[in-house]
Order: C-alpha cells, then structure tokens, then sequence
C-alpha cells in the first residue's frame, strides 16, 4: 500500500492542472499539425477534421459519467487511470498509419481526457478549504487559457523541425510524471455509497451533447453539408428535451438538474455557458484574421496571441485579492462588461495596426478573462453540498464543454455571413462583425450575475461587509 506523503494545500491543484495542461494543449496543438498528417496518410485535410470532432465527441458522451464513475471507484484512482488511457491513446495517435486508427485513437484519447478534466476538479474539490479554492481554481483556469494560444505554435514547432508524431509522444513523459505525483501527493477519497447507473440518462445525454457538439463544431465551416448539421442540431436537442423529462423522473440521473436550484451554481451554467460563448470563439477567430486576414505567419500569429496566455499566468496572483476585496457578484458584473469590451476592441484590428497595440490589448485581455474563469469555476462549487461534488463537477463539463462548441459555431457562422455581405471575399473587415457578436454574447452574462445576493460566495472569497460606522454620542452631563 503506497502512503500518501503530506504536502502544501496548493500541491494538488499543481499536480492537476499539469494534466489538465497536457489536454488542453494536446486538444489545440493537433489543429496546426492536420496538412501534415493528411499527407502523410494520403488524404484530404477536410477528412482530418475526424479527429477534431471524433474527440470531442468522446468528451461529450462520457464526461456525463465521469462522476458517478469517480464516487464508484474513487476519485484518485479515476484520475490516474485517465491520465493512463489518455497517454497511451496519445502514443497510439503517434503511431497510427491511417485515418481509421488516428480517429480510433482519438476516441480513446477523448476518453481519458473525459475523466480527467472534472476528476481532477473533483480531487482539487475534496483536497482544500474553502477558504483556499479560490487560489486553487486560478491553477485550474490557467491551463484551459494557455493551451488554446500556445498550441498552434508549438505545432507548428513540431512539425517544422520534427515528426507530427512528437505532438502525441511528448505526452508519455507528462503522463508517466502525472501518474506518479498523484499517487505519491493526491489522498484517495469516494463516498461510501453509490446509486446504481442512469444507463437511460446515459445514452440520452451521450447522444444529446454529441449531436449538439457536432453540429456546432461544423456550423458556418463548410466541411458538411447544411441540411445534415440541421440534422446533428435537430437529433441532439430531441434527445436532450428526452433527458429533461427522464432526469425529472429518476431518483439518480446522470445530470443531476436539481443541481441547478443552488443559486451560485446555477450563475456558473447560464452565466457561464454565455460567457464562453464568446471566449470560446476568440481561439478560432483570432489567428485566422492575423495569418489569413493581415498575413503573419503561424509563428508571428502565435507569439501576438501568447500574449492572453501571459495576461491569465498574472491574473493567478491577483484572483485572490481582488475577490476578497470586492466580493463576486460585483467582480462579475464588471468584469463581463469589461471583457466584452476588449473583444468589440479586436474588431478595430487592421493589417496597419502596430504590434504593440495588438499585443498589449489582448495581454490585458487575457488577464481579465481568466480572472473570470476563475470566479465562475470557484463560486459554483461554493454552496454545493459534500455529496453532490462529483455530480456538480460533470454538470460543470459538460455545460463548459458545450458552451465552447457553441462559441466556435457562432463564430464560425457570423464570420461566414460577414463575407457573405463582403462580397465574399475574407477581408480584416469581414472579421469586424464577428467580434461584435461574441462580445455581446460575453456582455450578456452580466445579467444572469444581478440576481446574486450581494454576499454570495464571502465564505469562499473572504470578502465581508463593512460594518456602518456607529455614531459617537456626546456624553451626558453628570
């Protein structure tokens, strides 16, 4: 029996966000690599697009479960064997020689990556205080911001200098140190009790979130024909107004929607989804108009765009204080418009524009996004019950997930019918619309935050009230 060996309240949250980091990067760094692997399997680049969507197709349908799996069988041990599966299905991507076995590997890899996303913001959950989450959830955000933006150029490394079949290898030294500083750092912990499989919820949500992200992850791209991403569209919301009905019958669904009765969870879902609306379309967005719009290179596009990933390692200092200081609700509010605006800024980007200017409003930008993240990932975990951990963390997946796909697709479709009114022709121009929507998807999360009472989270954040000054009284004559 290996003994877990005591250390800082921060050494979990490292441990995770490391394997976090390894997915985030990994499900980002395959776009720039696709020409390259399309050659050398002999096929079109546009069949490649497989192994995107393949993926997270895999997430969809499994990240549902991933708590019920993890209260099972133990959080820690979930965790390590997703670290186990992902790596060795990230060798097996490396080595595949065809389309069938890279789409097969990806699945596999879809699957790890499922159970280790919300497991490992399950073990995180259960390994601190409150009073240490929100510092604690400024690690976990820090990967998901960074991976987006750093994974084009490193790609782009590899497959320059490299083989393309680096880009998945890399993972076993990752895999092989995240494993063994789990196992070593990370207690064990699973309720003692576990409620039989929604099997029906299951394959309702598998076949629901698939359907959706599918049809999103294509919309306004082309690659499919219109009437079959309707088709996806269609399929997916008929199977989850389905799971809606089912869920309010069983005693244990899959998602649990009652979930949704907790005020400041149910802030991270609607306020949340429509804030990665348009955050989830700025990776897509972004380099397309600097290489194809303004003419940079893959290199020079990334090394402008590490700049958000800059901007969201400072925010990790200074979540912390700035929520003790001004509570949640407040942060939100402004920090959603403040946000938005920086998005609607981008639109203003010309081929002309200087370098410094790009590079300092999407620093900035950077910053205040993940300082969103961050208050958004902690405050739904604030006043959720011990026991319903593990559910709230796959609700929260799956929702942050979905709300990604659905920002590509918007972006995607806006930046298509923007060409359309352009002549048809990709211009800086054309990518000035675009912008404008996801900034409004962003700006219009701040309405679901007005509805918090005005102390929500303080046991989490540390913020308290000033007391109102009492007035001193004249002393009475003797």
């Amino acid at each position: 029996m290996i003994r877990v060996r005591p250390s800082s309240p921060m050494t979990t949250p490292l441990i995770v966000a490391c394997a976090l980091f390894m997915e985030n990067l990994d499900s980002t760094v395959v776009s720039t690599a696709l020409p390259t692997i399309a050659k050398a399997f002999n096929e079109n680049p546009i069949h490649l697009n497989l192994a995107i969507t393949s993926y997270l197709l895999s997430l969809a349908v499994f990240i549902p479960v991933s708590g019920w799996v993890a209260d099972r069988y133990g959080a820690r041990h979930v965790f390590r064997i997703a670290i186990v599966v992902f790596t060795l299905a990230s060798i097996l991507c490396g080595l595949s020689n065809s389309l069938a076995e890279f789409v097969a590997a990806r699945i596999l890899q879809g699957m790890g990556g499922a159970m280790m996303v919300p497991v490992g913001r399950l073990v995180v959950l259960r390994a601190v205080s409150k009073t240490q989450l929100v510092s604690a959830m400024a690690y976990l955000t820090v990967p998901a911001l960074i991976g987006p933006v750093i994974g084009p150029p490193v790609g782009g490394f590899i497959v320059t200098y490299f083989s393309w079949r680096w880009i998945f290898w890399l993972n076993l030294p990752i895999g092989i140190l995240g494993i063994v500083l789990a196992t070593l750092f990370i207690a064990d912990a699973r309720e003692p009790k576990t409620p039989p499989l929604d099997l029906l919820g299951f394959i309702l949500s598998g076949v629901g979130l698939s359907g959706l992200v599918f049809a999103f992850e294509t919309m306004g791209r082309g690659i499919l024909p219109g009437w079959m991403v309707t088709v996806m569209l269609i399929a997916g919301l008929t199977a989850m107004t389905l799971y809606v009905r089912h869920a309010r019958r069983v005693a244990h669904p899959v998602i649990d929607l009652s979930l949704l009765r907790v005020p400041t969870f149910r802030t991270n879902i609607l306020g949340g989804t429509l804030f990665r609306i348009g955050i989830g379309a700025l990776p897509f967005l972004m380099p397309l108009m600097l290489q194809l719009a303004f003419g940079l290179t893959p290199l020079n596009s990334g090394l402008l765009t590490f700049a958000a990933a800059a901007g969201a390692l400072f925010m990790k200092l200074t979540a912390a204080p700035i929520l003790r200081r001004f509570g949640f609700k407040r942060t939100m509010i402004a920090n959603a418009l403040i946000s938005a605006a920086f998005l609607a800024s981008y639109s203003f980007f010309e081929p002309s524009t200087p370098g410094w200017v790009i590079l300092a409003l999407l620093l900035s930008g950077g910053f205040f996004r993940s300082l969103q993240f961050t208050a958004l990932n902690t405050i739904a975990y604030a006043d959720m019950p011990p026991e319903k951990m593990s559910l709230a963390t796959s609700f929260a997946s799956m929702a942050q997930q979905l709300s990604v796909s659905i920002g590509v697709g918007v972006g995607a479709l806006a930046l298509h019918v923007s060409i359309y009114f352009h002549g048809g022709h990709l211009t800086a121009e054309s990518f000035a619309s675009a912008f404008y929507v996801i900034a409004l998807c962003a700006a219009a999360s701040a309405l679901t935050f007005i509805g918090l009472p005005a102390n929500a989270g303080d046991e989490v954040s540390g913020h308290a009230r000033r007391p109102m000054p009492q007035p001193v009284l004249a002393p009475k004559d003797s």
